[in-house]
C-alpha cells in the first residue's frame, strides 16, 4: 500500500461501486463528546427529550453511535446503557440499545436470545445465518464466545436437532464460496443432483440439499435455481415444500429465498412481522437495525412492488410513539 493511501476495505469499494443503498449514512462531522453531551441532556432532570434521543440517534450511522458508549464514561462516569435502561422503556428502548451495539455484537445477541429459554426461534436463526457474508459470520462467532462462554455451534448443536440442525451449523461455518464467477456446466450437474435428491427419490436425500445451498456461492446458486426451473418446470422453494415440512422446510426456503433475491426476502420477513393480530417487534426492530447501513432502500423497493404499499405507511399503521418515530428514522422515507 503507499505511503499515505489509507486501507479501505473490500466493503468499501463494493459500496462506491454500487453506491450506498442504506438509509444512514456517515453524519458530517459527528462529534462523540459533543454527542454524548446531548444525550445526557436528553435524560437528565425531570423528565426525558425523547425526541432528542431520536434525532441525534436516527442521524449517526453504527460506526458513530457505537463509540458513544465510551464518551459518555469519559464525559460522565457513567454507564449510558444502565442510563438510557433507567429513563426509556417498551420497544423504544429495545430500538435504542440495539442501535448502540456493533453489528457483530448485535447478531450475537439476537441468535443468544433466539436460543435460550423455552422455544427456540429457529426463523431468527435461519435469518442471521443466511443472510450474513463469510466474514460477517466469522466475526460473530468470535463475538459470541467471547459473551458467553460457549461456541455458537455448541449452542445451535444444543437446541436444535437433526436435519435442521445440521443446516444451521454448516451456515455457522462461515465458509461459503464467495466467488463471483459461474460455471453453468456445473450449475446444471448442481440442479440435477438436487433434483435427483428431492422430487425424483422416494424420500428426500436432505444432505445432498445441505451440500449445495450451504457451500456454493450465491452467484452459483443463482444459476442453479434457473437450471432447476427450466430442468423440471417449477422452482425450488415448490419442491422444498412438497419434500419438505417443519423447521428443516423453513429453513431451507429461506436460504433459497435469501440467495435468490436478500432484499425481497427481508420485506417478506418484515410484512409477516406486521401483518395480523399483534406484531413480531422483536423481528421488526432486528430488521430495521441490521439493515439500514446495508439494502434499506432496497428493501422498501421491493416491499412496495410485493405488497402494493410502502414500508413507511405499514411501519407508521402498526406501530406508534417514540417508537414508531425511530423505526421510521431507520425506514428512511416513504415510497
Amino acid at each position: 500500500m503507499p505511503h499515505g493511501i489509507p486501507a479501505y476495505s473490500e466493503h468499501f469499494f463494493s459500496r462506491l461501486i454500487r453506491g450506498f443503498r442504506g438509509t444512514i449514512p456517515d453524519f458530517p462531522g459527528a462529534d462523540p463528546l459533543r454527542d454524548a453531551e446531548v444525550l445526557r441532556k436528553a435524560m437528565k432532570g425531570f423528565g426525558t427529550d425523547e425526541q432528542a434521543i431520536i434525532n441525534l440517534l436516527g442521524s449517526r450511522s453504527n460506526k458513530q453511535r457505537v463509540p458513544l458508549v465510551i464518551s459518555y464514561k469519559t464525559a460522565y462516569g457513567k454507564d449510558l446503557i444502565k442510563d438510557l435502561k433507567s429513563e426509556l422503556s417498551g420497544n423504544f428502548e429495545k430500538v435504542v440499545l440495539a442501535m448502540l451495539k456493533a453489528p457483530a455484537q448485535f447478531d450475537a445477541s439476537e441468535l443468544r436470545e433466539a436460543i435460550k429459554g423455552a422455544g427456540t426461534d429457529e426463523a431468527c436463526l435461519i435469518e442471521i445465518l443466511s443472510s450474513r457474508s463469510n466474514a460477517e459470520i466469522r466475526e460473530i462467532n468470535q463475538v459470541y464466545k467471547a459473551e458467553y462462554k460457549k461456541t455458537l455451534e455448541e449452542a445451535i448443536t444444543g437446541d436444535t436437532s437433526g436435519h435442521f440442525r445440521r443446516l444451521l451449523v454448516s451456515l455457522a461455518q462461515g465458509n461459503r464460496d464467495e466467488r463471483e464467477t459461474v460455471d453453468i456446466a456445473l450449475a446444471k450437474q448442481d440442479a440435477q443432483a438436487l433434483y435427483q435428491a428431492g422430487e425424483n427419490k422416494l424420500g428426500t436425500d436432505e444432505s445432498k440439499f445441505n451440500a449445495i445451498l450451504c457451500a456454493r456461492s450465491k452467484a452459483h446458486l443463482r444459476a442453479v435455481f434457473n437450471e432447476y426451473q427450466h430442468m423440471c418446470g417449477r422452482d425450488l422453494e415448490k419442491s422444498i415444500e412438497r419434500e419438505m415440512s417443519g423447521d428443516l422446510e423453513g429453513g431451507m426456503l429461506a436460504v433459497v429465498k435469501c440467495i435468490k433475491d436478500t432484499p425481497a426476502y427481508f420485506a417478506e420477513r418484515l410484512y409477516k412481522a406486521m401483518k395480523g393480530l399483534g406484531t413480531k417487534d422483536r423481528t421488526l426492530i432486528r430488521i430495521m437495525v441490521s439493515r439500514s447501513e446495508v439494502d434499506m432502500l432496497d428493501i422498501r423497493q421491493a416491499y412496495i412492488k410485493k405488497y402494493g404499499k410502502s414500508l413507511y405507511t405499514d411501519i407508521s399503521g402498526d406501530t406508534s410513539g417514540d417508537y414508531k418515530k425511530l423505526l421510521l428514522k431507520l425506514c428512511g422515507g416513504s415510497d
